[in-house]
């Protein structure tokens, strides 16, 4: 099945539409959707590889414009659309911890969300309730996500081949790996 899954994605990903789908799913993912846009990113730099510098600008473009809704969701719809989004992904007791640490390392804890796997989400709608500068909230963004998308091209662009090869060939090995760093990504958000 997660041949069949990981072939699907692999022949979406070199659609001539595909670029809609990245940019619908990259900027979702930052204010309320649970799939990272790295795993629309990578295979489609697989199947296109000439064209991996205008997929990362496009995928951080679309994800730093999701962030901004999200810091919209937080700062103007906190209690009727991010509080029950919040309790979705987190808890509030999370979020309060998140909220408090803005007063002295709001630009840190954006940065985090926004170059690991903690969930990005949480932080844009934490940075709009805690009201932090939008200007620096929008720098942040674009700092962080620039250099995640751009380091997972690259990096797809270079070592494309191989890491193709490694996946066709240790596809559940792949999944597990992600899925670990998708966790460690929860675990770090309940110890901010």
């Amino acid at each position: 099945m997660l041949q069949r899954l990981y072939a699907w994605t692999l022949e979406k990903a070199a659609h001539r539409h595909a670029v809609y789908w990245l940019v619908v799913l990259s900027f979702a993912e930052a204010s309320f959707f649970p799939v990272p846009a790295d795993v629309m990113l990578a295979p489609m730099v697989f199947a296109v590889r000439r064209r991996w510098l205008m997929l990362a600008t496009v995928c951080t473009l679309a994800s730093v414009t999701g962030g901004c809704f999200g810091y919209g969701i937080g700062y103007f719809l906190f209690e009727a659309v991010g509080r029950p989004l919040v309790e979705l992904y987190s808890s509030m007791e999370q979020f309060a911890r998140v909220q408090a640490a803005y007063n002295k390392h709001g630009v840190l804890i954006v940065l985090i969300g926004a170059l690991t796997p903690v969930p990005y989400k949480v932080v844009t709608i934490a940075s709009g309730v805690a009201q932090m500068d939008f200007s620096l909230f929008t720098l942040t963004s674009f700092a962080g996500r620039g250099a995640r998308y751009y380091a997972v091209a690259g990096l797809f662009f270079v070592f494309g081949p191989w890491i193709k090869r490694f996946m066709d060939e240790n596809l559940k090995l792949a999944v597990a790996a992600f899925t670990v760093l998708l966790v460690g990504g929860f675990v770090l958000l309940a110890f901010l």
